[in-house]
This record gives C-alpha cells, sequence and structure tokens, in this order.
C-alpha cells in the first residue's frame, strides 16, 4: 500500500515535501490541527517547495494562500461529509457487490453443470478456480503503478468494463483452455479492486472515519453473496435455448460492464477535480486530512519511500495477516455452492441457501465497524475475535460426520464473519501507511 499510494504525507526525511498539504506563511494554524507546531520559516518553504511541483494535485487547487483561511462552519463541514458518502459510498458498494457475485460466477456455473458441458476433467475446475488469481497476482503491481499515474476513478470504471467484457466472453467457452486463458484475464481486470478502494476511502476519509466507510462498501460484499444467491435462483429459472451457466456469465457480466462505464462518468477522481462540489468544499475536503498529514494526492513515485516501506516490518505482518486472513475465500467462493449442493439440496435450492449467508456476512462487517468505531486502538482485537467463528467453522466442515448436514450447513454460515476481519485489516493498513507513522491517538 505505501509503495504505490497517491497519498503520500510529508516525512522529516522527505527530500521533495510537496506531497504535503500546503500552509502558506501568513496562514492561521489551527489548534487541532497536526502541524501545529511547524515554524513560519518551515510553512514558507513547504509552500514554495509545494507550488514548485513535485506531483502534489492538491498544491493547485490551493495556490491561493487567502483561500486557505476560509473559515468552515461546522454544520457546512457535517454537510459536505454527508455529500461526499453520497458522492462515494453507493458507487463503491455496487461495485464490491458485483465484485464478489463475479467471484460466485464460477461456482454457480458447476451446479449448473459447466463441468459436465465443457467435459472439465480430474482437477482442471480446481485450476480455473487458482488461475483466476494467477492473472490478479500477475498484474497486480503494474495496476498499481498506473493508479498512481491515471485518473483513479476512470481507470477502475474502465477495468470493471473489461472485466464484465471477459465474463460475458466465457459464455462461448467450449474447453478448459479458452475459459482458462479468460478467468485470468478477468483476475488481471479485478486486480485494482481492493488497492483502488482504499486509495479513494484514503482520499476523501481521515483515519478516524477509514474503518466505518470501507465497512460500509464492504458490506456489499455480504449483499452481493444474498444477490448472487436470488439472481442464480432467477437464471437457473429461465428455460431458454442456453445452458443456465451460459446465462449466468452474460447476464452478470453485461451488469459489471453497464456499471463500469456509470464509474467511469459519475466517480470522480479526487477531492480537487470533483465537478460536483465548489471550489471552497474541495478546499474543505482537503483540509478534513490536514491532521492526518497525509494529502490527496500524488502522481510521482518516490523510490526513497520504496525503500522504506521494504525496511518496515510492518509492510510484511501485513502481508502475512492478509494471506491468512484469505485463505478461506478461494475455497468458499468457488467451492461454496458444491459444498451445500453436497448436503443433499437441489440445484435452486442450493443458490436460495446463499442468501443466508450473505446476510451474516453483511450483518457481521455492520457489527464489527460499530465496535471498533466506539473502541480506541482495538482494530486487532476485533480482526481476531471476527477470525475464531471461521476457524469453528472449518473445524465443524471437517469433522463433522456426513450425515449430520444441519450442523455442517449452519458451520458453513460460521465462515462467513472472516470478511468483517478483512474490512478492518484494510483499514489497518491504510492508517499504517498514509503518511508519517505516527499520529495522535484521536486519530487511532
Amino acid at each position: 500500500m505505501g509503495i504505490f499510494s497517491r497519498v503520500n504525507g510529508a516525512s522529516h526525511r522527505d527530500p521533495n515535501p510537496s506531497s504535503e498539504i500546503p500552509t502558506p506563511p501568513d496562514a492561521e494554524v489551527k489548534p487541532i490541527s497536526a502541524h501545529a507546531e511547524i515554524s513560519n520559516n518551515e510553512r514558507a518553504a513547504g509552500w514554495n517547495q509545494s507550488r514548485a511541483g513535485g506531483g502534489d494535485t492538491a498544491a493547485l487547487l490551493l495556490s491561493d494562500p487567502d483561500a486557505v483561511n476560509d473559515v468552515v462552519d461546522p454544520n457546512e463541514a457535517k454537510k459536505l461529509e454527508r455529500k461526499i458518502d453520497f458522492m462515494i459510498l453507493p458507487y463503491l458498494a455496487v461495485c464490491y457487490a458485483f465484485f464478489y457475485i463475479d467471484k460466485t460466477t464460477l461456482s454457480y456455473a458447476a451446479i449448473f453443470n459447466i463441468r459436465e458441458d465443457l467435459n472439465l476433467k480430474g482437477t482442471q475446475y480446481n485450476w480455473l478456480s487458482s488461475i483466476f488469481y494467477f492473472g490478479f497476482l500477475a498484474w497486480a503491481f503494474p495496476t498499481n503503478f498506473l493508479m498512481q499515474r491515471l485518473p483513479i476513478g476512470k481507470y477502475l470504471g474502465a477495468n470493471i468494463f473489461m472485466w464484465g467484457f471477459f465474463l460475458m466472453l466465457q459464455a462461448a467457452c467450449k474447453n478448459f483452455a479458452t475459459l482458462a486463458t479468460l478467468r485470468a484475464l478477468g483476475g488481471a481486470a479485478e486486480a485494482c479492486s481492493d488497492p483502488s478502494f482504499m486509495l479513494i476511502t484514503s482520499m476523501w476519509y481521515s483515519r478516524r472515519q477509514q474503518p466505518v466507510r470501507i465497512g460500509i462498501w464492504y458490506t456489499a460484499n455480504g449483499v452481493g453473496i444474498a444477490g448472487g444467491g436470488l439472481l442464480g435462483y432467477a437464471i437457473g429459472n429461465i428455460k431458454g435455448s442456453l445452458p443456465s451457466w451460459k446465462y449466468e456469465f452474460l447476464i452478470i457480466g453485461a451488469l459489471c460492464s453497464l456499471w463500469g462505464i456509470v464509474m467511469f462518468i459519475k466517480l470522480p477522481d479526487s477531492p480537487v477535480t470533483a465537478k460536483s462540489l465548489t471550489p471552497k468544499q474541495r478546499r474543505m475536503a482537503i483540509e478534513r486530512l490536514r491532521e492526518d498529514q497525509t494529502g490527496v494526492e500524488n502522481k510521482h513515485l518516490k523510490w526513497y519511500q520504496v525503500r522504506e516501506a521494504f525496511a518496515d516490518f510492518k509492510l510484511y505482518m501485513f502481508f502475512l495477516i492478509g494471506v491468512v486472513a484469505n485463505i478461506p475465500n478461494g475455497g468458499i467462493s468457488n467451492f461454496g455452492t458444491i459444498i451445500i449442493k453436497g448436503f443433499g439440496f437441489s440445484t435452486l435450492v442450493t443458490t436460495l441457501m446463499q442468501v443466508p449467508y450473505g446476510i451474516i456476512i453483511a450483518i457481521s462487517i455492520l457489527a464489527c465497524v460499530f465496535l471498533n468505531d466506539r473502541s480506541t486502538n482495538k482494530r486487532c482485537l476485533f480482526i481476531v475475535l471476527f477470525l475464531l467463528p471461521n476457524i469453528a467453522g472449518a473445524f465443524g466442515l471437517k469433522f463433522l460426520a456426513a450425515d449430520r448436514k444441519i450442523g455442517r450447513l449452519i458451520s458453513y454460515y460460521l465462515t462467513g464473519p472472516y470478511n468483517a476481519a478483512f474490512v478492518l485489516i484494510l483499514s489497518l493498513q491504510t492508517a499504517n501507511t498514509a503518511g508519517p507513522f505516527f499520529y495522535k491517538d484521536a486519530q487511532s
């Protein structure tokens, strides 16, 4: 996150502190500002250097020193926060719902007989699941570089469109090779998902606000699972000339591509360029992040930050916890319907049994971010707590007898709350890598 982040805070080691929101020499320093102890000379130097460039887009908006002294009414700030919520969160939430629906299309295709129709043998279906993530991994680094260089709203919308396009093409596949190729391309298109969502959230919200906002758009994960179950049931009842799994790919892929066009047009790229905000509201949106010392957006990759990130042990801890927390993801998203059908349910009933699973995930995420928002420095504790049901569910699926179908179904549902833990893992990364590695207790 820190390597590719467009949210670059100025630290004492930054040779070009243009990534920090500039403060003119004569600006009144607010008591709440984390910059309150910076001297006038330092502010003057920072102002001049910010105006000189360095890739900082916020510096262009705040090029007028008098504009920084705008008096902000608290009620006006609240209205702006609500406006930003409606500008950002609905688009991210719907998009994230599609992300998870997409991940389960192969699972629904499996119970709609894609394995028989394409004559998949042995472990070929398993490889179709893995190949998606191979494409994801192969394109992860390039897509992060592109996110920094390109308008992030446009880039995200274009990737969603292509990802839906590749999904529709899967309906034309006649063998394992072509389906595997398109699965890899779809994984590459989705590689920008979590990084771009985290960057967008950190561009618009403070550290304290981020867990709740991430929880809101990540809750759509559960909504996507529940909605995917209902959509799968509806598709399974289509009596057409094509197999049900082809309708699954065509309909969901078309919806994804359509939403990608909407995102490309409507999602703002940053507070600096948001057309629905007035110039004053844009400055207020940037000012909201001042005490986090994060800045908003910087187009330049700074190699000293790359070296600093790889020298920081937290990078490796985040990597490890991300891997461990996501181990259930691949198996559940691609084999969940097969597991449920193995309990003896019919194909259509199996699709409906995913609805309670999605509801459990949504409730878990909302409960987790609610509790975290009312606590201080407890994110790691809540991460552990919401991973425990997943561990219990995995043990139940492994060791309960095959004839204990209700118990095994409950165990499957218990794997859902790990999604809530992952929400806090995401917010933990943005809180610890955006800007300097020190901040006030109130920001934790």
